[in-house]
């Protein structure tokens, strides 16, 4: 008989003769997701009873999970969580992590780079500044350690255990930057049973004219080392070639910007690894350390084109930009004026408009009829291909490494103690061409040098009707960004070829004290509350130049020269926007839990959750050069979310229904302000209302069904339309559809001595805006994915042969989109990749 000790992360499974994993064994016998599990597998946090054990296909199976920094079962935790597991993943074609957004109510993705970086938005809450100083209002973890890039949220998954998603402010126990959520990535970990891994190897063709293929393969090997080491080892490599087809040079405008320019884009060349030791000396101490590497090489982000076009109207007797809308097919105007004239260009990125400034007077109409300003139009719109000067193979890189080590001590029978230590390097350079168009403009640079250290001690305890945990946690952050405009070789700007960058440091110290506490009413009333203390100083240092460069692969090169009137340093050389800051923030919750029987739970909580505020690195332009000063740095935001929910299994085990209320009121909600070719955060009051759904049913053996959906009414309050500027309106937060849905079937049966399985799973996502100005060009339309699976395994496992297709009707559904109105009459917007078919296999020894 297992004897467990509950209080801690690190919890011991004791057994004779055979020892088991401390940190994670008391999951035996459990899944990470009843909704969308495949009905053969069941998963525990040790692997080898994970490969092993064969569930009983007429329940849906109890789903253990980590949310409050000890095991429950998620039908016992008053949080609204979705929950994966690492096998069912690898079943769905998930390979990067933000794909699990596709399979969760309430939770979407935004970013930048077409996509290159892409990040989490969690019920409405969002951040896609394209600035890597920037830390996202929803936290990602892997195995306990924080990603404090924001732009590393997107990374390969491989050889992952479980994935949890939490919705709402999760601050008391994740600390500052959870004010949306939380996604947690947990990895397999070694065990002591026997030597074992896998090979998944995958290869597919994208349905697009570049015919693009696909090459994917994944192993991991457990070793037993002896009866106190144990080493697990997983590696994959991902290859798939650009399916952009790009047909430059037709339509070429201006000179062109390099040897290698046109290239396919949307490709990917990605090697990560991990290894991971765990060393159990007694049954009471473990100690966990591993170390993961990944590096990938990319094209210039695969942004499109779509014409649009400004609209002013008089504001105060002055000309203000009100809306952009989509260029019409006998369209010549570069803008429409007030008057409805043509009010021509800003090509420079200054507020001025055509006759007006004689940098801008020789485009003061289209040099085509319903195309962008220098006369392209993308020849099949939406689909994938396109015409790209700007465009080379290998042109980017993302590299990054880690190292982790986790200390539990059962230091009593009711009384845990962890500690985690995380330190992460990332380095990345990423380019785009900003009118993604065949015209030698210009293009985007995005460069980041940082690392992160965090540490964090916690103690979990049990009385007899307690809980408890309580800890100290500490982070630093020191990140240099180089953000910029690159204006090649032959570009049609006076002047080029140079870099406009803006170089930002910061540096950021937290530390924080956290504790939260359960008591029992009764036997069905449970009481909890938590605060977290922090204490925030940032140290940033800031400058935009001029940077004179040959190249169109690298940035920035030599001394740089002052810009704009703001930046007056003797010399000729900038000088720098410095500040430093120290702050106390705090967040926390108060919850009540109420269980009239073991089948249903009912929960209300008012949550407070804070993101620290910070400072912008705007690239020149996009704001008034007399309001850069004040609108660099930015106050924190703070949410107070009030939330009802219930949790019911019903039909003998058969069903759960999980359903979530909530309404939100924020303070200072820190909304990303995109202008020109610039954008800044500002602050805004905001208030959402809405509700999300989970319902998963198991009617007859073998068969699982899933459906959830999630509704938002989201709002921020009198927020500018530029910078200084007068006209102020009431706006939907970027990335935040009103309406999601998602469905699952999956059914299997005994066939040729194994099982077969066939699985479908479809997603319905409705419109949304790209930009906060909610301007009428700037949103994407709503779109339905559908993936599929036909699937055997034989009668030990030990193979398993697939066919999938992704986006199986090749829907055009949008990911990422910037408003250029004003500088080449366009937008570039990027879409989900192409429908895509695919042949996997799987050994298992």
């Amino acid at each position: 008989m297992a004897r467990y000790h509950k209080t801690g992360k690190n919890i011991v499974t004791q057994n004779t003769p055979k020892r088991t994993n401390n940190f994670l064994n008391n999951l035996l016998g459990f899944t990470a997701l009843a909704g969308m599990m495949l009905a053969t597998a069941q998963t525990s946090v040790a692997q080898s009873d994970a490969e092993d054990a064969k569930p009983d296909s007429t329940v849906l199976e109890e789903i253990t999970v980590t949310a409050q920094k000890r095991q429950q079962n998620l039908q016992d935790v008053g949080i609204a969580i979705s929950a994966f597991t690492g096998a069912m993943l690898d079943r769905m074609g998930v390979t990067q992590s933000y794909e699990v957004a596709d399979l969760t109510p309430g939770v979407h993705i935004s970013g930048n780079l077409a996509g290159q970086n892409t990040q989490f938005t969690i019920r409405g809450v969002t951040q896609n500044d394209f600035n890597d100083i920037v830390e996202s209002p929803n936290a990602v973890y892997l195995d306990e350690g924080y990603i404090a890039i924001a732009q590393a949220q997107s990374f390969a998954t491989f050889d992952i255990d479980r994935v949890e998603i939490l919705k709402g402010p999760q601050g008391t126990l994740f600390g500052r930057n959870a004010t949306g959520g939380l996604v947690h990535y947990i990895s397999r970990q070694p065990t002591f049973d026997e030597v074992k891994g896998y090979v998944d190897a995958t290869v597919g063709i994208y349905d697009t004219p570049a015919n693009a293929q696909s090459y994917e393969v994944t192993g991991a090997l457990n070793i037993p080392m002896s009866d106190k080491l144990a080493a697990r080892f997983a590696v994959k490599y991902r290859n798939h070639e650009g399916y952009l087809k790009n047909n430059y040079p037709a339509g070429q405008f201006g000179g062109s910007p390099g040897a290698g320019a046109g290239a396919n884009l949307g490709d990917d060349d990605t090697f990560s690894a991990r290894s991971t030791f765990l060393f159990q000396p007694n049954e009471d101490l473990s100690i966990r350390l591993s170390g993961n590497y990944s590096t990938s090489n990319l094209a210039t982000g695969p942004y499109q084109s779509k014409p649009t076009i400004a609209v002013f109207e008089n504001v105060n007797g002055a000309p203000e930009l009100v809306n952009v809308i989509d260029v019409a097919a006998g369209e010549t105007r570069a803008s429409i004026a007030p008057d409805g004239s043509d009010f021509g260009s800003d090509l420079d990125n200054d507020g001025i408009f055509g006759l007006n400034d004689p940098d801008d007077a020789f485009l003061t109409s289209r040099f085509g009829t319903g195309t962008d300003f220098f006369g392209y139009l993308d020849p099949d719109g939406a689909d994938f291909t396109t015409s790209s000067d700007f465009a080379f193979q290998n042109q980017g890189s993302i590299d990054t490494y880690g190292v982790n080590l986790n200390i539990g001590w059962d230091i009593n029978e009711n009384t845990t103690l962890t500690a985690i230590t995380d330190f992460k390097d990332y380095k990345k350079l990423l380019f785009i061409d900003v009118d993604a168009a065949p015209v030698n403009q210009t293009g985007n640079f995005a460069s980041v040098d940082a690392t992160s250290f965090t540490q964090e001690i916690r103690l979990n305890g049990e009385g007899e009707r307690t809980r408890w945990v309580a800890g100290l946690f500490y982070l630093n952050i020191d990140n240099e960004s180089h953000n910029g405009l690159k204006f090649p070789v032959g570009s049609v700007v006076p002047g080029a070829p140079f870099d406009l960058s803006s170089v930002a440091k910061l540096k950021t110290n937290s530390y924080s004290a956290f504790g939260q506490v359960e008591y029992d009413l009764s036997d069905k009333l449970t009481f909890i509350t938590g605060i977290r203390l922090i204490r925030e100083e940032k140290d940033y240092d800031f400058l935009q130049g001029i940077f004179f460069t040959q190249s169109s692969l690298e940035i920035d090169q030599g001394t740089p020269f002052q810009i704009g009137p703001l930046f007056n340093g003797p010399g000729g050389s900038p000088s720098s926007f410095l500040s430093k800051t120290s702050n106390t923030l705090w967040a926390g919750n108060i919850q009540l839990d109420y269980r009239p029987n073991d089948d249903l739970l009912v929960f209300a909580s008012l949550k407070r959750g804070v993101k620290a505020g910070s400072f912008n690195a705007q690239l020149a332009g996009g704001a008034p050069v007399p309001d850069l000063v004040n609108a660099i740095p930015y106050k924190e935001e703070v949410l107070y979310s009030y939330e009802l929910g219930f949790k019911k299994t019903f039909a003998d085990g058969r069903a759960r229904f999980n359903g979530n209320f909530f309404y939100y009121d924020y303070n200072d909600y820190q909304a990303f302000l995109f202008t020109g070719v610039s954008g800044l955060v500002v602050n805004a009051d905001a208030r959402y209302v809405g509700a999300d759904f989970e319902l998963q049913v198991m009617p007859v053996q073998g068969l699982l069904a899933q459906f959830s959906g999630s509704w938002i009414d989201a709002k921020l309050s009198n927020v500018p339309l530029r910078i200084g500027g007068p006209v102020r309106r009431d706006l939907q937060p970027t990335y935040t559809p009103k309406f999601q849905f998602s469905g699952l079937l999956r059914y299997e049966w005994e066939a040729f001595g194994g099982m077969m399985s066939i699985l479908g799973d479809g997603s319905w996502s409705d419109s949304f805006f790209y930009n906060l100005r909610n301007f009428d060009a700037d949103k994407f339309g709503s779109y339905f994915l559908v993936n599929a699976r036909l699937g055997w395994t034989n009668e030990d496992e030990t193979l398993e042969v697939a066919l999938q297709a992704r986006n199986l009707t090749d829907a055009r559904a949008g990911t990422q989109g910037f408003d250029l109105a004003t500088l080449c009459g366009c937008n570039e917007v990027a879409y989900r990749a192409p429908r895509w078919f695919g042949f996997n296999v799987k050994v298992n020894y």
